[in-house]
């Protein structure tokens, strides 16, 4: 029986060429010289630190277009409020959002039932499992998710036939 899972992945590879794409950029421009803005990634995380608010949005601005350019969804990033950092200047963590939140899944879940589509959709842990009959079924389902408003960018893998 065909079937396919709904997943929320970012490419941690891609997010770090980004990242350091930001560096030398940063390390480059004229605005930041002697400036102490720096970013850095961690595992789940993005760490962004400039002298001042405006400093600190022109790097997460320069993330944004790093990222468009790698191809990678700036919606996969959660920003948190900037706060007071060591040295008068300011921080800012970036979260990567990474799986499928169980809200988001149910909602997901909810939405393929209330479309009487001929198909089963199931949450396993971070990902939605859909099973149907027909591949044309299943393409419907995956048009359908694709239109849904979310927070977080969607993929469609391990299709089996």
């Amino acid at each position: 029986m065909p079937s396919f899972d709904i997943v929320s992945e970012t490419d941690m590879q891609e997010m770090s060429n980004a990242v350091n794409q930001v560096i030398k950029e940063i390390t480059t421009r004229f605005d930041f010289k002697a400036s102490k803005a720096s970013i850095e990634l961690g595992d789940d995380t993005i760490t962004v630190v400039g002298d001042d608010i405006n400093k600190l949005n022109t790097v997460t601005e320069i993330l944004r277009a790093k990222l468009v350019r790698r191809k990678l969804e700036p919606s996969c990033l959660e920003y948190e409020d900037a706060e007071d950092a060591s040295g008068g200047t300011k921080r800012q963590l970036i979260r990567i959002k990474q799986g499928v939140s169980t809200d988001l899944a149910k909602a997901i879940v909810k939405q393929i039932k209330q479309e009487k589509m001929k198909v089963q959709a199931a949450i396993q842990g971070d990902q939605v499992r859909v099973t149907g009959k027909k591949r044309d079924d299943l393409q419907q389902v995956m048009t359908l998710v694709r239109g849904m408003d979310t927070d977080r960018p969607l993929s469609f893998t391990n299709f089996r036939d």
